[in-house]
């Protein structure tokens, strides 16, 4: 049996072999046939074995469809490229380009600006931008992949080109002339010396590739230029070709770096948009990588050192930059792996979710997994006014008895997305895979978290402090709730005014707080002082529900049973007492309440303004998360999300539907916190505990580590390990 595996093993590689006595290489223009016919020429003088030959194809993706036709076998490609051959037609890196020792096989995406504009990369809307080409790596897919997933740039229904079409001000992206969005994409292109081959993604278009975005930026057609590090260099200061006009100086351009500043084109090791796998030589998955790098392997050691009768990595001789190779290129290296997954890197990968959405894949509906019936009407007011301005996907409304209901349905793709708040976000994580796809902010800054507090009604003649809780009345937002009930029950407990027995903290706290309202979704086993604050329903009805049908249910509602004087505190977040003061909320309890009518308690024993809260408060809370399967395009449902908040997001909006207040519904914080200014993209937090931080994280997994057994198992399994953070939180100097 040895012998017969032996044997089969030495055939397969004489076919390989064999197969490979011509190395077709796959040219996509005249210069850099010029440039391969010489290499071949060079190699054949050389005996360099397998022969090498040329195909001249219009582009590299032509040349991509005829190695997968067997009609040629190898081309040098780009990140953007390796992609799409790879994923798309089966092909394999097998060599790598180097460029120094220091970087490897990896080079640095840059953009590129003029020293006299005044560019940011946080103001690029309606700037004018050069590309070196639809879908290469540093020209399009890392400048849009950053824009996208830093939230700048929305994409609704995976339309990308649509999206980059409206946030510039007019573009040179060759390649995108046979696109819906060609006149805005090809605006800035201009084909080569006769007007040929405008927005051609081959040199026939002047401005493609690396020289010629950079050529783009420099001529004054376009503002910002997304090339390589090197590119500014290899065209600046004695390099720059004649065919270009009046040299060119390096000191005249910069850098856009990500934190907002700017840099001169020297520091791109610390000033760049992202480290990009370098290009790759991709052949079938049936030819011998091994033979190919060994054939390059020595064509380079011939012809890459000076005096050489021709020059791999020099493309000057033939009038382009770039031919076959990149000219900056210092050596060929194998590829081990040999896949395109490995080789690009999962920073790659995942930055190309954003981009190669598949419309037709994308679902026809999105379901939005609601809790009560004031949700359920605003869903389907929010599925309605979404259709009329043609938003995708559209929206559909699914019934979830319970958070952890909805959660379970989103995991069985049953249900598609919901709002859910921090510990909730966390068990969605850990227990039900789920990933955030949007975040909520409720300043204008932008701000993805908030502050617990523990409000109370300012007089003088009933005054106590945090140390002087128990006795009193107290109203909480809902069971599990970050700011209405996990944060303030880890403050009792690690203070030592709560001390649960057999980890039962609903008896605990029933016993603290001489009567509350803690609206709960299950009630069973539930002790009955914890709904005694509580009211229901305008009939009464559903008294201590944990949905908006109870009235003190949601933040809004625990700072009404504060202000109705049915409790003493109200636990609740730092904006929800501007929520509904001085005018804010119309509705008739809310009406005539002031803000400066309150006051905060403090943990150092003293009170202070509600204004105070970033000194004043009880710990600082990760904002909610609109939660959704991992199998969902994240960046498509921000992108719906993200365009629906234009229309519909600001209150005073002449659209109808308001996405972010549910007066209409007499209701509180219904799909979203009615305090959101604006939903925000998740950016780098693409995981629950990423989105909650590493100290928020910490204090709720503590809980699992403890063995808790008898009383209320549906009480806090958040609370154990809460105390780890509320006790370095507590003693922090924020408080």
């Amino acid at each position: 049996m040895t012998s017969l595996c032996g044997l089969a093993g030495l055939l397969l590689s004489l076919r390989a072999a064999l197969a490979l006595s011509e190395l077709r290489w796959c040219a996509i223009s005249d210069p850099e046939q010029q440039k391969c016919e010489a290499m071949a020429a060079a190699f054949r003088e050389a005996a360099i074995q397998p022969a090498l030959s040329c195909v001249l194809g219009t582009s590299a993706e032509h040349c991509v469809r005829l190695i997968k036709d067997s009609e040629a076998d190898a081309i040098t490609l780009d990140g953007g490229a390796i992609y799409e051959a790879g994923k798309y037609y089966g092909l394999k890196p097998v060599v790598g380009e180097l460029y120094d020792q220091e970087d490897g096989t990896s080079y640095y995406a840059v953009a590129v600006v003029r020293s006299n504009s005044s560019l940011t990369l946080g103001g690029l809307r309606g700037a004018r931008s050069c590309h070196t080409g639809l879908n290469r790596t540093v020209g399009w897919n890392v400048p849009v992949g950053y824009l996208v997933q830093s939230g700048r740039l929305s994409v609704m229904g995976c339309d990308v080109l649509r999206a980059v079409s409206g946030y510039f001000g007019g573009s040179c992206v060759p390649g995108a002339g046979e696109t819906a969005y060609a006149d805005t994409l090809c605006r800035l292109c201009r084909g080569d010396a006769a007007g040929e081959g405008r927005c051609a993604k081959s040199p026939l278009e002047r401005y493609y590739d690396y020289s010629g975005a950079f050529r783009c930026l420099a001529d004054g057609a376009g503002d910002v230029a997304f090339v390589k590090h090197s590119t500014v260099l290899e065209n600046t200061d004695g390099r720059t070709l004649s065919s270009w006009g009046a040299p060119l100086l390096s000191r005249d351009f910069q850098l856009l770096c990500r934190d907002g500043s700017r840099a001169e084109v020297t520091e791109w090791r610390r000033c760049h948009l992202a480290r990009v796998p370098a290009h790759a030589v991709v052949v079938r998955a049936d030819t011998d990588g091994a033979l190919v790098f060994r054939m390059l392997k020595e064509g380079q050691m011939r012809f890459n050192h000076a005096g050489a009768s021709f020059q791999m990595f020099e493309s000057e001789a033939f009038g382009q930059k770039n031919l076959l190779f990149k000219d900056s290129t210092t050596e060929l290296v194998p590829i081990a792996s040999q896949t395109y997954q490995a080789w690009l890197g999962a920073d790659y990968l995942r930055a190309m979710m954003g981009l190669v959405c598949d419309p037709s894949r994308l679902p026809s509906y999105l379901r939005w997994c609601v809790l009560s019936a004031a949700e359920i009407q605003k869903c389907g007011d929010m599925a309605v006014a979404f259709s009329r301005k043609q938003l995708k996907p559209e929206i559909q409304c699914v019934s979830g008895e319970s958070t952890r209901h909805c959660m379970a349905q989103i995991q069985a793709k049953a249900a598609d997305v919901i709002t859910l708040s921090g510990g909730d976000i966390y068990t969605a994580g850990k227990t039900y895979g789920l990933v955030p796809a949007a975040g909520e902010s409720y300043q204008d800054d932008r701000k993805d978290t908030y502050y617990a507090v523990a409000v109370v009604k300012r007089n003088s003649s009933y005054s106590f402090t945090l140390d002087e809780l128990r006795g009193k009345r107290s109203c909480h937002a809902g069971h599990g709730t970050p700011a209405g009930w996990d944060i303030p029950v880890g403050v009792l407990v690690q203070r030592g005014f709560v001390r649960p027995k057999g980890c039962d903290v609903l008896q605990a706290i029933s016993e603290f707080f001489s009567a509350s309202c803690v609206p709960v979704n299950n009630a069973k086993d539930y002790p009955a002082r914890l709904c005694e604050l509580c009211i229901g329903d305008d009939h009464g009805l559903n008294k201590c529900y944990g949905n908006s049908q109870e009235r003190y249910y949601g933040y809004s509602g625990a700072f009404r049973c504060l202000a109705e004087g049915a409790g003493d505190v109200a636990f609740v977040k730092h904006s929800t007492v501007f929520d509904n003061t001085n005018g804010h909320n119309t509705e008739h309890w809310a009406l005539h309440l002031k803000s400066e009518d309150y006051e905060l308690l403090c943990p150092n024993g003293a009170r202070a303004e509600v204004t105070q809260f970033a000194a004043c408060n009880l710990a600082q809370v990760p904002a909610h998360a609109v939660m959704v399967h991992p199998d969902t395009n994240p960046f498509a449902v921000y992108g719906l999300l993200d365009k629906a908040q234009e229309l519909f997001g600001n209150d005073s909006n002449k659209n109808g539907f308001k996405m972010f207040d549910s007066s209409d519904y007499h209701g509180q914080d219904l799909l979203f916190r009615d305090s959101t200014v604006r939903l925000v993209p998740v950016q780098e937090k693409t995981s629950s505990s990423a989105w909650l931080g590493r100290d928020y994280v910490a204090s709720l997994e503590g809980l699992q580590s403890l063995q808790c057994s008898g009383a209320a198992p549906a009480a806090p399994a958040l609370l154990p390990l809460l105390l780890l953070a509320l006790g370095s939180i507590l003693s922090g100097p924020a408080l």
